[in-house]
């Protein structure tokens, strides 16, 4: 078991900023914000409206009112479930951003290689493309402010570069030499949350969802029109590392896998009367083979669509058990610009299952479950997992399943520790690669364009040894140089290089239909499909 103490270095951090991000999902049925007035109406002081009136009319200092509020709004949110938070105006907006799948700004996508912010993708058809910028733009100034301070933030970048739809922004470019300004009119830019959909052979789709925003069932399902006209006829749907998002999404893509006005979730609470959602019209994919991949970062949305189609023995779930999030979320603001997203019920499958794992021991407790799951074996063997701890259910295609924990695969696929992946992980991450793939992007743009796809360019691209020859100089002087990596090794990171440039070339879809190649769960997924 020493290969499980040595994971990649990856996981942790993942783990963190998706954990962080999933207490921001899970909206009730539409995720529409009330208008608060029913949360506190009452004539009635309470204890804490009272204390603020006094200190607001008694205390011996001038205070910060709007900050001490906030912090008392935050210490009772702690002492809710771990989903419960409060988001001051700061961060309301982004937050609400990420699930409505699009923002305003200049639409350009950007990295900070060496205190510089270098122009990665060009929006097709978006403000930047129309006012000329291209990808290998370094940004110098926003106006009148300069991007090329040490140490500034990417989120002091963005609140540059976005702004309301309409307004201008003057941006000073570096063009190879040559430096310019190019004025651009700021618009409204989507966000797609399907990062693939591709035929993966002659009959089988693959979709990647990203998450559950309030444009992804209309996303999915003009991706799903197209691969039928393509020949699908069996769907890979992969919803690792999907956070969640708005339930009502979930729901719709459920429909157009099942039946009838088959039951597809309900949501019920001490004060929220049980709520049923169940199919309404003929679904775009009722037949056909449906294999679901998710993993333990899959929750909320994600844990919903793949709760109903395992308890309607209509998919084959792969991977891992799903993170455990049951709850609904309702926002609700507060009328200075903040709101609070608070939880109002709980998730159930159609047999009943709750999804929600325990957070009875605190929230700590609750956000370290997930890696304890590597310590306690549960990544690496599916003899491991802790998850039958609630009720238990069978399906009509009598198997048996588990509520209070998340959703539990039908075929498990453990994480991957080897050494071998682990020093190709190690590579694919690091600054200096990121760098150097950039660079040698631009250097061979106008060979990499010429490929019409993503699948030409993995059976067509001749330059595996120039794009390795070129890593090993770049990272002789590293602390793992790839100098030192033995064949499969080599051949692995080959592999991840290629798909960091199939992402500048055709974004998401191409990153993932390159790793896919190699991906043991779609491995997995083709060989059911084949049975």
């Amino acid at each position: 078991m020493k290969g499980n103490k040595k994971l990649q270095v990856w996981y942790p951090l993942l783990f963190s900023g998706v954990l962080i991000v999933g207490m921001f999902l899970g909206f009730k049925l539409g995720g529409q914000a009330g208008n608060g007035q029913g949360l506190f109406a009452s004539n009635k002081k309470g204890a804490l409206e009272k204390a603020m009136y006094m200190i607001r009319t008694h205390y011996v200092d001038s205070v910060n009112l709007d900050t001490l509020e906030a912090d008392a709004i935050q210490e009772i949110m702690k002492k809710l479930d771990p989903h419960s938070v409060y988001l001051p105006p700061v961060d309301l907006k982004e937050a609400n951003e990420d699930l409505e799948g699009h923002f305003e700004g200049i639409g350009v996508e950007f990295n900070i290689f060496s205190d510089t912010v270098n122009v990665v993708y060009v929006f097709p058809g978006g403000p930047s493309e129309k006012a000329g910028l291209q990808i290998g733009d370094k940004l110098l100034k926003v106006n009148d402010s300069a991007l090329t301070r040490k140490g500034f933030s990417v989120a002091n970048i963005k609140s540059l570069i976005r702004g309301p739809k309409g307004s201008a922004a003057t941006l000073k470019i570096l063009r190879g030499k040559n430096t310019m300004d190019i004025k651009v009119t700021r618009g409204n830019i989507p966000v797609s949350a399907v990062d693939a959909a591709y035929m993966i052979d002659k009959t089988t789709g693959y979709i990647k969802l990203t998450k559950f925003t309030d444009k992804s069932y209309e996303e999915f399902m003009q991706h799903m029109e197209a691969l039928q006209k393509q020949g699908m006829q069996s769907l890979i749907y992969d919803l690792r590392g999907n956070g969640g998002g708005f339930m009502n999404e979930a729901v719709d893509m459920a429909d157009e896998f099942l039946d009838g006005d088959k039951l597809i979730v309900y949501t019920e609470g001490v004060n929220s009367r049980k709520t049923e959602y169940r199919c309404k019209r003929p679904g775009l994919f009722e037949k056909g083979k449906l294999v679901l991949l998710v993993d333990e970062l899959s929750a909320s949305a994600s844990e919903v669509l793949a709760g109903a189609l395992q308890d309607w023995c209509r998919a084959t779930i792969i991977g891992r058990r799903t993170f455990g999030k049951g709850l609904v979320q309702q926002q609700y603001p507060l009328g200075d610009g903040s709101a609070i997203r608070l939880t109002i019920a709980r998730y159930y499958t159609p047999l009943g299952r709750s999804i929600q794992r325990s957070y009875e021991k605190g929230k700590k407790i609750y956000m370290d479950e997930i890696w304890d799951r590597f310590n306690n074996g549960e990544m690496f063997s599916a003899d491991s997992m802790k998850n039958h701890i609630g009720n238990q259910f069978t399906t009509n295609c009598n198997d048996t399943l588990y509520g209070g924990g998340g959703i539990s695969p039908t075929v498990f696929i453990p994480v991957d520790t080897s050494h071998t992946r682990q020093k190709a992980n190690h590579v694919a991450v690091s600054p200096n690669t990121s760098i150097y793939v950039y660079n040698y992007y631009l250097q061979h743009k106008a060979t990499i364009d010429k490929y019409k796809n993503t699948a030409a360019f993995i059976n067509g691209y001749a330059g595996n040894e120039d794009i390795w020859n070129g890593l090993v100089n770049y990272t002789a002087g590293d602390s793992l140089p790839a100098g030192k990596f033995n064949g499969p090794e080599k051949e692995l990171v080959i592999q991840r290089l290629k798909a960091l440039l199939a992402r500048y070339r055709w974004r998401n879809s191409g990153f993932y239909e390159v790793l896919n190649s190699d991906d043991p769960m779609v491995k997995k997924a083709l060989e059911l499909i084949a049975k």
